[in-house]
């Protein structure tokens, strides 16, 4: 599927870090950007600033979520192409200090990484499986989720951040399979070490001693190596139920 003008797209967590970056580099392709966010001021901003849509909207609520679709399908017809980056990312470890991992944060971040995912990505097969195939081979549609490679190797304190991404990881395979007569593709990315918010929020010291444990290159990756991987993706038909990660071969050690 190429991506061209008037391509729509959605972006789940598009107010910030891989999301905005995917919304940036998408536009500058000549698609419609839907953004969701709960960020309502840092979705807006970014909407402006590439001719977009806002839909406020929280991926762990299928309500909400239906609500955003609605308004995102109004301003630009069926869309193409989802992308979930969608996330939060909590540490705590599974007991500390006599006490028990706090079970309500656990299942919130199971809630909006894992469940939240997999809401976002049902609710665009349920519209693209309807709509007219749009290439040669019948496509109709590709849905792109965010695992980690912490997904694969949970550092310490990231029991419940590891589970909802090893979630993702568990989904993408399934969910191809599920969507493969509807002629929707479904594919994940596992992120190393990027230049996102929580990351930059780090002391510079900080970020370049996590850039030198990255085998190569060694640095921290920008999220436009992360928009560039999904849009090969959007344009490859023949990638479909993989998951990739994009981590300069990182294999996280316990902390």
């Amino acid at each position: 599927m190429r991506i061209g003008a008037d391509t729509p797209a959605i972006i789940t967590g598009g107010g910030s870090g891989l999301g905005a970056a995917n919304a940036r580099h998408l536009a500058g392709l000549g698609a419609k950007l839907a953004i969701f966010d709960r960020d309502a001021d840092a979705g807006q901003a970014v909407a402006d600033e590439i001719g977009g849509v806002f839909c406020a909207a929280d991926v762990s609520d299928p309500e909400s979520l239906t609500a955003g679709f609605k308004k995102a399908r109004s301003a630009h017809g069926q869309e193409r192409i989802l992308i979930c980056c969608a996330g939060i990312a909590p540490a705590q470890k599974t007991a500390s200090k006599g006490q028990p991992h706090d079970p309500a944060l656990f299942a919130t971040t199971l809630s909006v990484n894992l469940n939240g995912s997999f809401f976002a990505a049902s609710q665009a097969a349920a519209g693209m499986s309807v709509a007219d195939p749009i290439t040669a081979d019948g496509g109709r549609g590709v849905i792109i989720m965010t695992a980690s490679v912490a997904g694969y190797e949970g550092q310490i304190g990231q029991a419940a951040y590891a589970a909802s991404k090893a979630g993702v990881i568990g989904l993408t395979v399934p969910m191809a399979r599920d969507l493969a007569r509807d002629g929707i593709r479904v594919m994940a990315i596992a992120p190393g070490l990027f230049k996102t918010p929580m990351l930059l929020g780090l002391p510079e010291e900080v970020q370049q001693s996590l850039g030198q444990q990255v085998p190569f290159p060694a640095r921290l990756a920008d999220p436009i190596e992360y928009a560039m991987l999904a849009q090969q993706i959007c344009e490859n038909d023949m990638l479909n139920g993989s998951v990739i990660r994009l981590d300069g071969a990182i294999r996280l050690g316990p902390r």
